[in-house]
């Protein structure tokens, strides 16, 4: 019998991404599998389940998707006690955040079940079809700009008229990975004067590239090239010190400040200080896009807009379930590449590598098996 793939409703609150779309489910069919997508789920991204069952899908409640399910496809990885009925060494594949849910990692080996952790992706060149962190920060940094313009309450352009010059807004982004370059990116379209920081020194000409201003620390060390997989790692007091002394004196000149900086498997490190907020101008607007790991900015709140001398911070939980369409067709294609390249015809399944497999696979046969989470 062709294997099962189950597509789950996301129960995280909110979430409105979807792990398949139409396009993939019709591709997973051609694969040679059977999928099931449970009612409902794709509703929140704008697909509704006729669409699924033009496709080629099943649509039924959860109990009637798990039945028969080899693989389930989510977005964030369900709680196992909501699988019940998967049979024992079934695959789990979805984001996972495994350092900060190592409880459902162990619930998860318990149940018997394989869990895939997508968000643990290497950053290899055969991978980056495959990475969803790559792919969901590119529109998470878009997304940011979008919020900041909407706070604002100025134009970002500047813009010559008959009644006069209104200058354009100075934008600075804290963190340039995926997320960073795709805000340096909107701010410049949207007229924005921008500048952006670093610690690693490599992303000096990314910076430039795109037509914005870059803002070093010269003279002291910070990190040279890419951290562990492509994220950066941490710093010496020395330098942290110099960013902050830097940082204090750029950042009370924006208008707009977008963080992106995250350290994998660490609380986000702190960039603004609620000193460093009250030097900006009262009506300015802080984007922390690391909310959710503890936050780059000193008074952020994961799930709420806040003001702090006159300043808006703005901590939207899940900022690319805010673009729920496009997330979730970016998102569904990283599943399918994945699946698609181990597809191994004559199991009639996907048969993982070790480069890839031992770097995401975090239970196995009742035991959590990733050396990542004993260290």
């Amino acid at each position: 019998m062709p294997p099962g793939i189950a597509v789950l409703l996301e129960s995280a609150e909110a979430e409105r991404r979807v792990a398949a779309t139409p396009e993939t489910v019709r591709k997973l069919i051609a694969l040679g599998a059977r999928v099931a997508v449970e009612r409902g789920a794709g509703e929140r991204a704008g697909i509704a389940d006729g669409d699924y069952e033009q496709a080629g899908a099943t649509v039924a409640d959860r109990a009637g998707v798990l039945a028969g399910a080899d693989i389930v496809l989510a977005v964030q990885a369900p709680e196992p006690a909501t699988l019940a009925g998967m049979a024992p060494g079934g695959w789990v594949v979805a984001a996972f955040d495994p350092v900060r849910r190592r409880e459902t990692v162990a619930g998860y080996a318990a149940a018997g079940l394989e869990a895939l952790a997508m968000d643990w992706m290497p950053r290899i060149t055969r991978a980056q079809s495959m990475d969803i962190l790559s792919s969901q920060s590119n529109l998470a940094g878009y997304k940011a700009v979008l919020e900041a313009a909407s706070a604002y309450g100025r134009a970002f352009p500047m813009m010559m008229t008959a009644a006069g010059t209104i200058p354009a807004a100075r934008a600075f982004v804290m963190g340039v990975g995926v997320a960073g370059l795709q805000a340096i990116a909107t701010a410049r379209r949207l007229g924005a004067q921008v500048s952006a920081t670093d610690v690693r020194s490599a992303t000096r000409d990314q910076i430039q590239s795109l037509g914005a201003k870059p803002i070093f620390v010269e003279g002291v060390a910070g990190i040279e090239g890419e951290g562990t997989g492509g994220y950066a790692g941490e710093t010496s007091e020395e330098y942290r010190r110099a960013q902050a002394e830097l940082v204090a004196g750029h950042i009370a000149k924006q208008d707009i400040v977008i963080t992106t900086a995250l350290i994998p498997g660490r609380p986000a490190p702190r960039l603004v200080t609620d000193a460093q907020i009250a030097t900006m101008r009262p009506g300015s607007v802080i984007v922390d896009l690391a909310v959710e790991a503890g936050g780059n900015v000193e008074g952020a709140v994961a799930g709420e807009v806040v003001r702090r001398h006159g300043v808006t911070i703005v901590g939207h939980r899940n900022m690319p379930s805010l673009l729920a369409a496009d997330a979730s067709a970016l998102f569904a294609r990283n599943l399918y590449n994945f699946l698609a390249a181990f597809w191994d015809k004559d199991a009639g399944r996907p048969v993982l590598d070790a480069e890839i497999g031992d770097a995401i696979r975090l239970t196995k046969d009742g035991q959590v098996v990733n050396p990542r989470l004993s260290q």
